[in-house]
């Protein structure tokens, strides 16, 4: 099957859908229920409690261009600052703990992470609204 044979951008493309939709899921259940946990949070870590609101932009803005391939490897190194700052705000004593099973305690913000990081140095491809392979 051509398809199969060495596809990368088919490849970017289901990375940026699949980190972009799952991370985009979490920020619509933040947009319907608020961000008063994650403020008081912020405000025990000493932060100011506006901080709080960047959430908004880590996980729904940045994953919308994310899935729509604009601006790929920018909204994905602020993607992937969030993941840091959600980790040392929330789970910073489980980053050296494996959880019941044996996987690393936070292993789904590693992956939301390393995918980040991953389009930061491969861009969005072909498939992307910023490609300029889109247009031609």
């Amino acid at each position: 099957m051509k398809v199969l044979d060495r596809n990368i951008d088919l490849g970017l493309l289901i990375l940026r859908l699949s980190v972009g939709v799952l991370m985009l899921l979490h920020g619509i259940s933040k947009l319907i229920y608020g961000v008063g946990f994650i403020e008081q949070t912020v405000i025990d870590a000493g932060l100011p409690s506006f901080v709080a609101y960047g959430v908004y932009v880590g996980e729904l803005i940045m994953p919308l261009f994310i899935i729509l391939g604009y601006a790929t490897r920018i909204a994905s190194a602020i993607f992937a600052f969030n993941m840091i700052v959600a980790v040392g705000l929330a789970h910073v004593a489980d980053i050296f703990t494996l959880n019941a099973v044996g996987g690393w305690a936070i292993e789904l913000q590693g992956l939301y992470f390393f995918a980040a990081v991953a389009l930061v140095f491969t861009g969005g491809g072909k498939y992307a609204l910023s490609s300029k392979h889109l247009w031609d």
